[in-house]
């Protein structure tokens, strides 16, 4: 699939209404991302195009539940690294721990989110990845909406590389 052709796939999940975020915040446009996770062609191609800005140190693939899950097991079969899924908080039950899967401490962890705005809970999960020993640097995602997300990565040492801006995917 061509970068085109992929943002008109993920163009087709855009819709408008009235919705809240997550950050409290309200908006008319909305990128109803579980539409195109959930389409295996599509997918497979924002991991193709994703994992041509994965850096080349990178350990370990860390998906934010619940979005960047399937995005982070999309790349992980696409590029071979090890992934390892994020929760917001972690259970008080089984393991209690925040992530799951591959080994974080001490690795070069590159965070995957589907959609980001104002980047608070990315923040708040690299934050407690690195608490938990693991080096993150970079973060990736499909949609930067533009609301401040990418400021405040930079301003916590984080660089965001987006596949596509919320203003790309408005052009026909």
């Amino acid at each position: 699939m061509t970068k085109p052709e992929l943002a008109a796939a993920i163009r087709a999940s855009r819709i408008e209404g009235s919705f809240r975020l997550r950050s409290g915040a309200t908006t008319t446009e909305y990128f109803d991302k579980y539409r195109f996770e959930s389409n295996p062609h599509v997918l497979r191609a924002i991991a193709a195009a994703l994992a041509a800005v994965v850096p080349r140190d990178t350990d370990v693939l860390a998906g934010i539940e619940l979005g960047g899950v399937p995005i982070a097991t999309a790349l992980s079969l696409h590029t071979g690294l090890p992934c390892a899924f994020v929760r917001r908080h972690a259970n008080e039950y089984g393991t209690r721990r925040l992530a799951e899967g591959a080994d974080i401490a001490g690795g070069r962890v590159l965070v995957v989110e589907d959609v980001v705005t104002s980047g608070g809970q990315l923040v708040m999960s690299c934050v407690e990845l690195r608490r938990l020993g693991a080096v993150v640097a970079h973060a990736v995602c499909v949609v930067d909406r533009g609301g401040g997300g990418r400021d405040r990565l930079r301003d916590n040492g984080i660089t965001l590389h987006a596949l596509f801006s919320a203003a790309d995917l408005r052009q026909a």
